[in-house]
């Protein structure tokens, strides 16, 4: 399952996971940066750098930011 970025990014937007993402797969939004899950390859190396730990395994995303997956999902659809 693909990473999620919640809602820590918010208003913080810190660039340090697109630089390590092997993929690209990481789009900077309006309020927050989003990985798209078709092609996230889920390596993990985006969810160490974030400063603010907004990063999550699709299948570990905190129950009050679950609605994060399907924001991120969203953003591509």
């Amino acid at each position: 399952m693909a990473y999620v970025i919640a809602e820590p990014c918010i208003g913080t937007k810190d660039s340090a996971c697109v630089k390590v993402c092997p993929v690209d797969c990481i789009y900077e939004g309006e309020d927050q940066y989003y990985i798209n899950p078709d092609e996230c390859i889920d390596c993990g190396a985006c969810e160490p750098e974030c400063p603010v730990s907004a990063i999550f395994s699709g299948d570990s995303v905190p129950e009050q930011w679950a609605s994060f997956a399907q924001k991120n999902i969203d953003f591509f659809g």
